[in-house]
C-alpha cells in the first residue's frame, strides 16, 4: 500500500485513484480515507485519500503532534510526495478545518475547498457528544452488534439501511477475538482534550480566506456540529459558494446522498 515520510520520520498512508482535477480527501477526527469509499465511484476526479498519522494504516506518532496544524503540513507534503504544485481539498469535519488553514497560510496551492458539515463556528453541543466516545473501545463486542446499536440510537440518521451501517463500522473499528478495536489511537483523546483546554481562536478569518476559490458547503439538515446560523453566515460571507443541506442526516453527511452529489459535482465542475 502506498506510503510516504513526513519530516519527523512517520509513515503515512494515502490511495491515489481515478481520473481528472486532483482532488485530496481529508477524513474527520477519527476517521481514515474509506470514509469517501461511498462518493468516490461518483466523482470524476483523481481523489488521493490521506490517513492521518495515528489514524487508519498510518504510524502512530507522538500525540502532541495530532494537531490540525500539523496535519495541514502532512497535506502539503503529500503533495509533494506526488509532485503536486495545487489540488483541491473535499474536508470533510476535521479535514474542513485543515482546509481553511491551508487556504491562509497556503493558497497558492489550492484550486478548491468543498466542506462536509463544518464550518469557522463549531457547536459546543456536538463537541460534548465527541468527548464522550473519542478514545474509548465500543461497548459492541462485534460488527453486527455496533450496526444495530447504530441503527437504533443514532437518531438524526433516519431509514439508512442495515448494511450502510454495517460498512460504517467495519472502517471505524477492527474486530478482534477482545472485542471491538479503534482504527486510531487511542492518544488521540488525549490530544483533543488538551485542545480543548484553551480558548477557542477566531475561525472566521480562515472561512474567509477562502474567498475567489471554488467553494461548496455540504450541511447535514440534523447536525449538532455545524449549526444552520453559521451556514446562513458562511453563505452571506461567501455568495458563490454552492450550498447544500442534507435531509435526514446529522454529523457528517456520507456524501453519496443526491443532495450532496449535486453540490460536489457542480464543485468539480467549477475547478480549474
Amino acid at each position: 500500500m502506498p506510503h510516504f515520510t513526513a519530516k519527523d520520520g512517520t509513515r503515512l498512508h494515502y490511495t491515489d485513484q481515478g481520473d481528472g482535477p486532483p482532488v485530496i480527501a481529508l477524513a474527520g477526527l477519527t476517521r481514515n480515507g474509506a470514509d469517501f469509499d461511498h462518493t468516490a465511484p461518483h466523482l470524476p476526479v483523481r481523489l488521493i485519500r490521506l490517513d492521518y498519522r495515528g489514524r487508519g494504516q498510518s504510524d502512530w506518532a507522538d500525540p502532541a503532534t495530532y494537531t490540525i496544524a500539523q496535519e495541514a503540513q502532512d497535506t502539503l507534503a503529500l503533495m509533494d510526495h506526488l509532485g503536486l504544485d495545487r489540488t483541491a481539498i473535499l474536508g470533510t469535519s476535521r479535514g474542513g478545518l485543515i482546509a481553511m488553514v491551508l487556504a491562509a497560510t497556503a493558497r497558492d496551492r489550492l484550486t478548491g475547498v468543498a466542506l462536509n458539515d463544518i464550518g469557522p463556528e463549531i457547536a459546543p453541543a456536538g463537541l460534548d457528544i465527541i468527548k464522550t466516545y473519542i478514545g474509548r473501545k465500543p461497548a459492541q463486542t462485534s460488527y453486527a452488534e455496533a450496526a444495530a446499536f447504530r441503527a437504533r440510537n443514532w437518531l438524526h440518521f433516519p431509514d439508512v439501511p442495515d448494511d450502510r451501517w454495517l460498512a460504517e463500522v467495519k472502517q471505524q473499528y477492527k474486530e478482534s477475538p477482545q472485542g471491538l478495536e479503534l482504527r486510531y489511537d487511542p492518544k488521540l483523546r488525549d490530544a483533543v482534550l488538551a485542545d480543548g483546554a484553551q480558548p477557542a481562536p477566531d475561525l472566521w478569518p480562515l472561512f474567509d480566506a477562502l474567498s475567489g476559490l471554488p467553494v461548496a458547503l455540504i450541511r447535514g439538515a440534523n447536525s449538532d456540529l455545524l449549526t444552520a446560523q453559521t451556514a446562513a453566515e458562511m453563505c452571506r460571507r461567501n455568495p458563490d459558494m454552492i450550498y447544500a443541506e442534507v435531509p435526514d442526516r446529522g454529523h457528517v453527511p456520507f456524501l453519496d446522498e443526491p443532495t450532496a452529489l449535486r453540490a460536489l459535482t457542480d464543485w468539480v465542475a467549477r475547478l480549474p
